[in-house]
């Protein structure tokens, strides 16, 4: 099971807890934060690699609120999974 737990936020920061998720999900929402230009710096750490918590950091340019980036890139990520799984259907009934 997933969890998520607000660390630290301020009008431009946003700092998260999600225990559950390794370097797959929080790689593709980095990237995916990254592509915006309102994005100042976007990180994740994985403080131990013994341990299922990963910690999100995301700091944006004041133009937008880092809650509304996040969403939006976990969004954009969902969207290329789904993109994804669509492509590789199609590739597998051709062979």
């Amino acid at each position: 099971m997933m969890k998520v737990k607000v660390l630290d936020r301020t009008s431009n920061e946003l700092k998260i807890e999600v225990e559950g998720v390794g370097h797959t999900i929080c790689n593709l929402v980095q990237k995916k934060l990254l592509e915006n230009k309102n994005i100042d710096l976007a990180g994740y750490d994985i403080p131990h690699p013994l341990s299922s918590s990963t910690v999100i950091y995301v700091r944006t340019k004041g133009r937008v609120k880092p809650e509304e980036a996040l969403r939006e890139a976990v969004e954009k990520a969902r969207e290329a999974n789904k993109e994804f799984g669509k492509e590789l259907k199609e590739a597998l009934k051709k062979t």
